[in-house]
């Protein structure tokens, strides 16, 4: 039974108040710096009110106009991370999904040894085989395309470690009953698991969206071609202006639209998201 005591009511909500206050605060003035003027920033403090000039800052940003100093529209670059997290999204998920149900439900020679080969990978980030894996999607003639985006990224040892542990949950009283029925592998996977695992889907895609969402180092190395800039490296060019002080109303502009997206997708998944990251009753 746990204690009502009014003092340490108190105190658990101020301590979530300034973790709150922590967190947003520095969005809040990302927000207001991105509602001046550059004349604003020249002296080196940062206003608390919004100014007047939002709505002209974040068309600059997205157009791509002169103040921005012949960057590409980051209207082009919200699109192209767009289609680049969605891809890496649904092939994780999807890559993932299937791995699990192989390791799970087929009994195959080597079976555990291509479980664990999958799960050591969890040891070798991008940064690490990031040389080798240029050298393939150059050979391939992959560079400045979707294609070479994405493929490199979307194997994932923790989504297929996740389906699995929560396939190894399910009883294996619905596979028999499956069989029996007649159902083959592929109608089990789409009637039963499918739908078994919907609020882990639901999670992994919100953490994937996200981890599509914010890459930097690789979209860098292989892309030249302004068509394939990412959100990141726009906001990256948008600092970098040679012989002059970076437009920190544009900047600002520039992370807050940046920001937007995987802040939607967290709310209106928020549900589902922490559902499938807490449930244990399958």
């Amino acid at each position: 039974m746990v204690e009502k005591r009014p003092l340490l009511t108190v105190l658990s909500h101020l301590v979530l108040i300034l973790g709150v206050l922590a967190v947003a605060f520095p969005v809040y003035l990302a927000f207001v710096a991105s509602s001046h003027p550059q004349s604003t920033f020249l002296s080196g403090v940062t206003p608390l009110l919004p100014g007047d000039q939002l709505l002209n800052n974040y068309g600059q940003v997205l157009s791509g106009g002169t103040a921005v100093q012949g960057m590409p529209p980051l209207a082009k670059m919200l699109q192209t991370t767009v289609i680049v997290a969605l891809l890496i999204t649904v092939g994780k998920v999807l890559i993932s999904f299937l791995s699990a149900f192989a390791i799970v439900y087929f009994r195959f020679r080597f079976r555990a040894l291509a479980f664990w080969t999958i799960f050591i990978t969890l040891m070798l980030p991008v940064e690490v085989r990031i040389i080798p894996t240029f050298e393939v999607v150059a050979s391939l003639g992959l560079l400045n395309s979707y294609a070479g985006l994405t493929l490199p990224l979307i194997a994932s040892a923790t989504a297929t470690f996740l389906f699995r542990q929560f396939f190894l949950t399910v009883p294996d009283e619905l596979a028999e009953a499956a069989r029996v029925d007649g159902a083959g592998p592929m109608r089990f996977m789409k009637d039963i698991l499918l739908p078994l695992s919907r609020t882990n889907i639901a999670a992994l895609c919100v953490i994937m969206f996200i981890f599509g969402w914010v890459q930097y180092l690789w979209p860098l190395l292989i892309t030249t071609n302004e068509k394939f800039y990412t959100i990141v490296m726009g906001i990256k060019r948008l600092l970098d202006i040679a012989d002059g002080e970076p437009q920190w109303n544009i900047v600002m502009a520039g992370v807050m639209l940046a920001m937007l997206p995987p802040v939607l997708v967290v709310i209106f998944m928020q549900r589902l998201f922490v559902k499938g990251l807490v449930e244990t009753e399958k």
